[in-house]
């Protein structure tokens, strides 16, 4: 028996790897996280097998769930969105497995960073700019160190991809104006690779005038950083000049 945290990617049920959904599709017991992962994977799960959504449960009721499955020699598959190493609370669960005595893997899946980024044809580290992207969040019910503080990190002039923030979007963008210009260019993504994604472009001066107004207030991640508008600059990686061999 053995419990299989997979990334199921940021929304749209095709950017699941290749190696999580042959695992779903074999994984008698499916543990999801209802509020955040399509149901349309639930599709490629056994015919008869054993659903849980998680976004109701307490890890004492997943938990039990592990022991029965356990019991009956069942392998489970615990759907994360995006990632499941990134925001995914995954360590207490390993801690839990542990307890348990349960084998566990990880199976990584696709960031809505990366998504993100696809879906608006962006690098997010450029040619003679910045060639450091930083993930974080603004502190809530779970806090953050002092050190990393968003006008900390924005002291780097790198990319940025603030997760799990939106609904403090003029706390994020107060804190990160006490180390950018104004004009710095924001991108609001809203439920990246989903039916009803949406983009919201703007910079640190208006943008949390227009989330307000579209009414975004969860399920969206904050890009932020010159190279959302970088153009025009030539990598060395293709460069006549420039002999290597990791093209």
């Amino acid at each position: 028996m053995k419990v299989y945290f997979i990334g199921a990617g940021p929304g749209a049920a095709d950017l699941i790897t290749v190696r999580g959904r042959e695992i779903l599709s074999r994984c008698p017991v499916v543990v999801y996280a209802g509020s955040l992962v399509s149901p349309e994977h639930l599709a490629f799960a056994p015919e008869k097998a054993e659903i849980h959504d998680s976004s109701g449960l307490t890890l004492e009721d997943i938990r039990a769930i592990l022991i029965s499955a356990r019991e009956r020699r069942l392998d489970v598959a615990r759907l994360h969105t995006g990632d499941p190493s990134l925001y995914g609370a995954i360590r207490e669960q390993i801690e839990l497995c542990a307890q348990l005595d349960l084998d566990w893997e990880i199976v990584p899946g696709v960031s809505s960073a990366f998504a993100a980024a696809a879906r608006l044809g962006v690098e997010y580290t450029v040619p003679d700019g910045t060639q450091t992207l930083i993930f974080s969040r603004i502190e809530g019910r779970t806090p953050v160190p002092a050190s990393e503080n968003l006008a900390a990190l924005a002291k780097h002039q790198s990319s940025l991809a603030i997760f799990l923030s939106v609904q403090e979007i003029e706390k994020v963008t107060g804190q990160l104006l006490k180390s950018l210009p104004p004009t710095t260019p924001v991108v609001v993504a809203f439920r990246v690779t989903w039916p009803d994604e949406s983009f919201i472009h703007g910079n640190l001066a208006d943008i949390a005038q227009k989330v307000r107004k579209a009414g975004i207030n969860r399920t969206a991640l904050i890009l932020v950083g010159e190279a959302l508008a970088s153009s025009g600059r030539r990598s060395k990686l293709y460069h006549g000049e420039f002999k290597h061999g990791y093209r």
